[in-house]
């Protein structure tokens, strides 16, 4: 008779693959290296195949390892979606969930949401972390990632949650002590607050070609909101983080008609990695969140 391969020979070699390295894959699973390398070692010699090369920069699947993986793979998460949905039978979504987003959306849309959605669910504990940069889910173990703008991911699945509108903003206090704003070509005269780490989100999505001069520069969407809120320049931000500022008048909307709507900036995903088969935890937290987002 046949032996069969293990379930966990097979996510040692999934875990591998995914993160490029068996010292990654051991720090993922919280194993040792040998051990990870004996899983792998065990498997192929259980299919009688060899599934890797080795060498000493990098690995690299065979033939043989690149039909198996999509096997192993969605063995796996049939296998993950089964015993989900036994356990479904006995209790509601239970265990850890660990989301990320930028800081502005954490603050501004999930921070709020979260103690309604622990009384819903308070078997599923949150573990909430802030990257304003893209972040690998795996390096990170993240479950789900909240990401603003199109993705450029092929290797995650994604649940569009919706749009967000950008809005040019200024505080009233600026923009008195400032020349008039008149035409968007008058941007040149004035303070702009950008992006220090993300360049491509210091191109407005404007009509028409204006040149940009940027005054001061923050890391963190949030950071530039409260510059800002204290008169310091204009900026352009997304609604989610401005509506309430807007609202109070805190924060001055200019140019509203000077902007492309739909743009590249406006979608909102939810993302997660393929690898991942979709738990109960996952769905249940899209499935709260996504009609109480004020985007």
């Amino acid at each position: 008779m046949p032996v069969k391969a293990k379930t966990e020979d097979l996510e040692a070699f999934l875990t591998v693959v995914d993160t490029g390295s068996f010292s990654s894959a051991a720090n993922l699973l919280n194993q040792q290296v040998a051990k990870v390398s004996r899983a792998v070692t065990r498997l192929e010699s259980t299919l009688e195949a060899t599934l890797l090369n080795r060498t000493t920069r990098r690995l690299e699947l065979t033939e043989e390892g690149e039909m198996f993986l999509r096997y192993a793979r969605d063995g796996l998460n049939k296998l993950e979606k089964g015993e989900e949905a036994l356990r479904l039978l006995k209790r509601a979504p239970s265990g850890k969930l660990r989301v990320d987003a930028a800081s502005p959306f954490v603050l501004h849309q999930l921070a709020p949401l979260v103690k309604a959605f622990s009384e819903t669910y308070p078997d599923i504990a949150l573990d909430i972390t802030s990257h304003d940069s893209i972040i690998d889910l795996l390096e990170h173990k993240t479950d789900i990632a909240i990401r603003i703008g199109d993705l450029s991911d092929s290797n995650l699945h994604a649940r569009k949650l919706g749009k967000s509108k950008l809005h040019i903003v200024a505080s009233p206090d600026y923009l008195k002590a400032r020349p008039a704003v008149g035409d968007v070509s008058n941007l040149a005269q004035h303070k702009l607050i950008g992006f220090s780490d993300s360049p491509k989100l210091n191109r407005w999505p404007l009509k028409q070609d204006v040149e940009l001069r940027y005054h001061l520069h923050a890391s963190s969407g949030e950071t530039i909101r409260h510059l800002c809120l204290a008169g310091q320049g204009i900026a352009l931000l997304s609604h989610f983080m401005v509506y309430r500022d807007i609202e109070a008048g805190s924060l001055v909307p200019i140019f509203e008609n000077d902007l492309v709507s739909p743009n590249r900036r406006e979608s909102v995903q939810a993302v997660y990695y393929r690898n991942s088969a979709v738990s109960s935890r996952i769905s249940a937290f899209l499935d709260f969140i996504q009609p109480r987002l004020i985007l």
